[in-house]
């Protein structure tokens, strides 16, 4: 409500500015040699005005919306970029096949050529008259016939030559055009590439600068600072939801032993944890705040695996978490992924123990690729690494 209004007092206001200075000019305009120039002036500064009401409603979203936004941006660039680092991938592949082709082809083709000016030459040496020659200089009929049986083999052999020749040369055409295709490709993909890593750098840039802004202003900072207590409030909500519904609909994972396997669960991602469960200190501000979960410092696409066996309850986007996953363990237990870049579930998949559930990505993070992990037992937060099994 409060956007809303103040986009209709900017709107409201830049409306009376534009009827005043159109009252207060007008007569001056009316005398003016240039009247479309002035109008055009005008025009300007009303555009500058709604701009800047455009502006300040801007800076009045919420800060995890302007964060998803970009997340969201940077995301598909990253999966953008992915493929065309495949396409360039699979245009190496398709040269390095190709071009030992090439050669045994060129080689061919050289030894055919080779072959036929041998022949062209003793057709030369022998003139035109050369093979009638040779015919009526037999002694006997059988040898006539011998020679000219010899004869007919030549000329098969000279016309099996000319037409491989063809074939060679047509072969060889084709797999230089199919190199020349794929240096194309592979040189379009490496253009691909290179606009794509400027683009993650402009969008990583524009969340810097979000960042950065937070950093200055403490009211900025404080509001941030409520945004992430209602997200995490909200993930709270979603996962008794999710309890609730899981009951009523007698699809909790039933027996499922989850509560006695304490200290011997896998851990989601091979990776160490960077931030601890529990209170944690701003040293800038001395403002505390408290943790629901883990970071893991993993790098951007490693694998991330199902802690225990269960059902898949939640699998998307959360603003303030990015795109998380969220399984059901029975006996109660719910566990978080998030900042995933890629999901490979969906809600209502069975899913078991070390089974892939996504990768690690940059969704919903302050501070570029990580896993945020929670461990929730009837909705309340608890610390996951005591639940962890030695590290494999």
């Amino acid at each position: 409500m409060r956007r809303r209004s103040l986009t209709s007092a900017g709107v409201f206001r830049v409306d009376v500015i534009a009827f005043v200075a159109i009252l207060v000019i007008g007569p001056a305009l009316a005398n003016a040699q240039d009247r479309a120039e002035e109008l055009e002036g005008l025009r300007g500064a009303i555009a500058d005005s709604r701009g800047r009401v455009g502006e300040h409603e801007a800076g009045e979203r919420a800060i995890l919306e302007q964060l998803e936004e970009v997340d969201r941006r940077l995301q598909a660039v990253v999966r953008e970029r992915a493929m065309a680092q495949r396409e360039i991938k699979a245009a190496r592949g398709r040269l390095a096949k190709i071009e030992p082709e090439l050669e045994t082809a060129r080689r061919a083709l050289g030894r055919t050529q080779g072959a036929l000016a041998k022949r062209a030459d003793a057709l030369y040496r022998g003139g035109e008259l050369g093979p009638v020659r040779v015919i009526f200089s037999s002694r006997s009929l059988p040898e006539l016939l011998n020679r000219a049986s010899g004869l007919r083999v030549l000329v098969r052999h000279d016309a099996r030559l000319v037409e491989r020749l063809g074939e060679e040369r047509d072969r060889l055409e084709t797999l230089e055009q199919g190199v020349s295709q794929a240096i194309r490709e592979r040189e379009a993909g490496r253009e691909k590439v290179s606009r794509l890593v400027r683009q993650l750098k402009m969008e990583r840039g524009t969340k810097g600068e979000i960042l950065g802004q937070l950093r200055k202003d403490r009211k900025s900072e404080r509001r941030f600072l409520l945004e992430l207590e209602q997200a995490a409030q909200a993930l709270e909500e979603t996962i008794r939801t999710l309890g609730v519904q899981s009951r009523d609909a007698q699809e909790s994972v039933a027996a499922s032993g989850f509560a006695a396997r304490q200290g011997a669960l896998v851990r989601p991602v091979d990776a160490d944890v960077e931030q601890h469960f529990g209170r944690v200190l701003d040293p800038e501000f001395q403002t505390a705040t408290f943790r629901s979960g883990i970071d893991f410092g993993a790098q951007a696409g490693s694998r991330v695996q199902s802690i225990g066996a269960g059902v898949v309850r939640f699998a998307g986007w959360f603003r303030g978490y990015g795109r998380i996953v969220i399984v059901d363990h029975g006996d109660a237990f719910h566990s978080i992924s998030g900042h995933l870049d890629e999901i490979f579930v969906a809600v209502g998949d069975p899913i078991d123990e070390g089974q892939a559930v996504g990768t690690v990505g940059e969704t919903g993070s302050l501070g570029g690729p990580s896993l945020y992990f929670e461990l929730r037992r009837s909705g309340e937060a608890i610390d996951p690494e005591v639940w962890f099994g030695d590290r494999r």
